[in-house]
């Protein structure tokens, strides 16, 4: 083989093409990961939110135990995110923070759920720089959701919202 076709050769190309790319395209999953794990966590957590604003909203507390049955409710729910510490930090026993709010009789109910996770290598350096982080290193992530217990055209009927004026009415 001649010199000018050597240099001409492209055999090695593609090699050092994909040493230079490849390093290049791991970092960019790496750097998606953690908005769609954070994304994920929102996610299921707004919903389980949602979920136990409606079942406040139109549970009847006669024995004092829709709150702790909403709970578990919501606990339930969120066991949907695993107990993986970049998704949620379960220190022993679950560390889901929720707070309940109102019942039937209240015009509104609300639910705040807090949850914690670790960030991911690329991420803790740069979370803790711009003081995303708390005391132990963790992000803090909550959802809460308020929503009336009754819809705004059934308040706002000559009726009211009792329930005997309604059937009266409609008979």
């Amino acid at each position: 083989m001649t010199r000018s076709r050597r240099l001409q050769d492209d055999s090695g190309q593609a090699t050092v093409e994909a040493a230079f790319v490849i390093p290049v395209l791991f970092i960019l999953m790496l750097l998606l990961l953690q908005p769609g794990i954070v994304l994920y966590d929102r996610l299921v957590m707004g919903n389980a939110a949602a979920e136990a604003c409606r079942l406040l909203a139109t549970s009847t507390d006669s024995y004092g135990s829709a709150a702790a049955s909403c709970e578990a409710f919501v606990r339930h729910r969120l066991a949907a995110v695993p107990p993986h510490d970049c998704f949620h930090v379960h220190q022993g026993n679950c560390s889901w923070e929720i707070e309940l709010n109102g019942n039937e009789t209240s015009s509104v109910v609300s639910v705040r759920i807090g949850n914690q996770l670790r960030p991911l290598p690329l991420f803790d350096t740069a979370s803790k720089l711009l003081g995303l982080t708390n005391a132990s290193g963790n992000l803090e992530i909550e959802e809460v959701v308020t929503m009336p217990t009754q819809p705004a055209w059934a308040a706002s009927t000559e009726q009211g919202l009792s329930p005997k004026d309604w059937v009266g009415s409609w008979l």
